[in-house]
C-alpha cells in the first residue's frame, strides 16, 4: 500500500462498480468542504454536521447532475476530518466525471482501505475494528454478519484492552525494579503477578479456542460426508443443495475426488464436502482419492457418516468405529435409504432418504446444534481473524513463560522480557503497537472507497 500525505483530501466511488440507480462519491480531508463547494449550486461552507443539502453538481457552469450533498464534520465523521458525500446518479459516465472534477479541484483518488486507515489514525477504529468492516462487508450469512458487527463493536477489543492495561501496571513495576536491582528491592507482588497471569492465561486460551468456531463461521463451517461406496453421499449432497452437483451412478468409486458447495441454513454458513467412498481397491486414482476423503475429514468440523440401510451393515460399522475413533466429538452418524429399508435405527443415528428427502429437516436441525448456535449469539468475544489468533498464541507463549520464571524465581530482568513481548503482542492486535507494513497490509485488502 502506497502511503500520502494524511494532509491530503481523498474522494473514491464507495458503491459498487458500474451502473446503478444511485451512486455514492466519498471526500475526506480538510479541504473536502471547500472543494465540494466550488462545484455546488449552494454554499454549504457554514451548514451543521450531519446535514443532507440538494443542488447541482456544476463545472465551468455546465450542470453534470442533480446531487444530494451529506455533510459530516471533524470528529462526527467516520474518518474523523471533514467528509461529504456526494449521491448521485449512477451512470458511469456521471460518476468517473465527478471523480475527475473533483481531483482537478485538488483532490487524489482515495488508495484501498484508505478512509478506514485515516479513522484509524484519527482513533476512530481501533485495528480489530478496522478489520471487522471488511468482513462486514465480505459476510455471506446471518453468523459471519453477526460475528463481524459485534467485533466493530468492540467486544475483543475491550477484552483485549483491559487484559494488556492490567499487565502494563506489573510491568512498570517490575522495570522499576531494574532501576533499583542493587539494592534488591521488589515493588511487584510475586503472588499477586502470577494470580493476574494465571486469569489472562485463561482469558487467552478461551478467546485462542473460539477460533475453531470462529473461522468456521467466517469461511463456512466444513462439513465432510463420509461412507462406502454407493451408500449415498452424492445423493445427500444433491438434495442438500436442490440441484444436481454430484455425479450419482450405482457404479461404485463414481467420486474420485472431493466436490464441495456449501449451502446457508437457518443464517449459518455450511460449506459441504463430498468425497470417495471409502474402501479397499487396488484403483491408483480412487486410492488418492480415498487418501483426500481423509484429509478431509481431519479438517472438518463435522463429518457426517453415512450408512446404507440396505447393505450389509458389519463392514460399515467397523469402519465407522474406526472414523469415530480418530475423530473424536465431530461425527453425525446417517441411515440412508430408509424409503426402501426397515431395519431398526439406533436411537442417536439420524435416519433419512436422501432421495425422497425424508428426515432432511431434522438433520439441518442436528447441524445446527451440533455447531452450538447459542454460542455464537451469545459470545461477544469470538475470534475469526487468522491473524488475531497467530498473536493470541504467541502472547499465550510469552505468558506461559513469565509464569514458569515466577516459579522458578529467575531475576527480573528476565521477567521484563518476556512481559514486553507479551505486551506487544497484544497491543499489535488493537493496534496499539503498529508498523507500516502491518497497516499496509491489512488496508491494502479493502476496497477502495473503503
Amino acid at each position: 500500500m502506497n502511503y500520502f500525505n494524511p494532509e491530503d483530501t481523498i474522494c473514491a466511488i464507495t458503491t459498487g462498480g458500474g451502473m446503478s440507480a444511485i451512486a455514492i462519491i466519498r471526500i475526506s480531508g480538510n479541504k473536502a468542504i471547500e472543494v465540494t463547494n466550488s462545484v455546488f449550486s449552494k454554499d454549504i461552507s457554514s451548514c451543521k454536521s450531519h446535514t443532507l443539502h440538494f443542488g447541482n453538481l456544476i463545472n465551468n457552469a455546465e450542470v453534470i447532475d442533480e446531487v444530494l450533498v451529506s455533510i459530516f464534520k471533524g470528529e462526527k465523521s467516520f474518518t474523523g476530518e471533514e467528509s461529504i458525500e456526494i449521491s448521485c446518479h449512477g451512470s458511469i459516465f456521471i460518476q468517473n466525471k465527478i471523480i475527475q472534477i473533483l481531483i482537478e479541484k485538488g483532490c487524489r483518488l482515495a488508495t484501498a482501505g484508505e478512509f478506514s486507515m485515516r479513522a484509524f489514525k484519527n482513533g476512530k477504529l481501533d485495528l480489530i475494528q478496522a478489520e471487522s468492516i471488511a468482513d462486514l462487508i465480505e459476510s455471506e450469512s446471518k453468523a459471519a454478519h453477526k460475528t463481524a458487527l459485534m467485533q466493530l463493536k468492540g467486544g475483543v477489543s475491550i477484552k483485549l484492552k483491559t487484559l494488556r492495561n492490567q499487565l502494563i501496571d506489573f510491568a512498570s513495576l517490575i522495570e522499576l525494579e531494574l532501576d533499583f536491582s542493587e539494592e534488591d528491592v521488589e515493588f511487584a507482588d510475586r503472588n499477586q503477578f502470577k494470580r493476574l497471569l494465571e486469569k489472562i492465561k485463561s482469558e487467552l486460551e478461551q478467546l485462542i479456542q473460539s477460533f475453531k468456531l470462529g473461522n468456521a463461521v467466517k469461511n463456512g463451517i466444513p462439513v465432510a460426508i463420509l461412507g462406502a461406496p454407493n451408500v449415498g453421499k452424492s445423493t445427500l449432497l444433491n438434495c442438500l443443495l436442490n440441484e444436481e452437483k454430484s455425479i450419482v451412478s450405482d457404479i461404485a468409486g463414481t467420486t474420485r475426488d472431493a466436490i464441495e458447495d456449501t449451502l446457508i441454513i437457518k443464517g449459518y454458513n455450511f460449506r459441504f464436502i463430498d468425497t470417495a467412498g471409502i474402501r479397499e481397491t487396488n484403483d491408483t486414482i480412487e486410492n488418492l482419492g480415498i487418501e483426500r476423503t481423509l484429509e478431509k475429514a481431519n479438517k472438518s468440523e463435522i463429518i457426517l457418516f453415512i450408512i446404507d440401510a440396505t447393505q450389509s451393515t458389519e463392514l460399515q460399522l467397523i469402519e465407522l468405529k474406526k472414523i469415530k475413533k480418530e475423530n473424536k466429538g465431530k461425527v453425525l452418524v446417517i441411515v440412508n435409504k430408509i424409503d426402501v429399508s426397515d431395519i431398526k435405527i439406533q436411537e442417536d443415528y439420524i435416519s433419512i432418504s436422501a432421495k425422497t428427502r425424508e428426515g432432511i429437516s431434522i438433520l439441518e436441525n442436528k447441524l445446527l446444534k451440533f455447531i452450538n448456535t447459542e454460542e455464537i449469539s451469545d459470545n461477544d468475544s469470538i475470534v475469526s481473524n487468522l491473524r488475531h489468533y497467530e498473536q493470541l498464541q504467541l502472547t499465550l507463549h510469552e505468558i506461559k513463560s513469565i509464569i514458569k520464571g515466577l516459579e522458578n524465581n529467575i531475576s527480573g530482568d528476565f521477567l521484563a522480557i518476556n512481559t514486553r513481548q507479551a505486551l506487544f503482542h497484544l497491543g499489535s492486535i488493537t493496534g496499539e503497537v503498529t508498523t507500516d507494513d502491518l497497516l499496509g497490509n491489512i488496508f491494502g485488502k479493502f476496497c477502495i472507497g473503503k
